[in-house]
């Protein structure tokens, strides 16, 4: 099975400038994961988004790699059933001309140990020019 979580829009501190700490902005989360399916083995989409949602609220993350991490991790810990990862969060408002992005998708060996095999970060930068 895969779970698809598209513009996941939260309100956060989030980011390194001066202003960021201060003023709230707008951040854009979208999140693939594959699992094993079974009987009474499901992945509630509610659950992810509330872990995504509590992490970046409260967390007020300086960097993107540190929320990407961060939530990557709680959500292994949570779901050892996943075998795959992706998660992307965007900051659609930070540039004038530029949606910006950074992603990191990760492959799990899906066992009790919840040990990670592979895990690759991408940045995007969209220029509205």
């Amino acid at each position: 099975m895969t779970i698809h979580i598209e513009k996941l829009e939260i309100i956060a501190i989030i980011g390194i400038l001066d202003f960021e700490r201060v003023q709230p902005q707008q951040v854009v989360v979208d999140v693939t994961l594959d699992y094993h399916y079974s009987e009474n083995n499901f992945i509630s989409y509610v659950e992810i988004i509330s872990i995504i949602e509590t992490m970046i609220i409260d967390k007020k993350y300086t960097l993107l790699e540190e929320a990407l991490n961060d939530i990557k991790e709680k959500i292994f810990e949570n779901y050892p059933q996943i075998s795959r990862l992706n998660l992307k969060i965007s900051k659609p408002n930070i540039i004038k001309n530029a949606n910006v992005a950074l992603s990191i998708e990760c492959l799990s060996n899906n066992s009790a140990t919840k040990t990670l095999k592979n895990c690759i970060k991408h940045t995007e930068t969209n220029t509205n020019i």
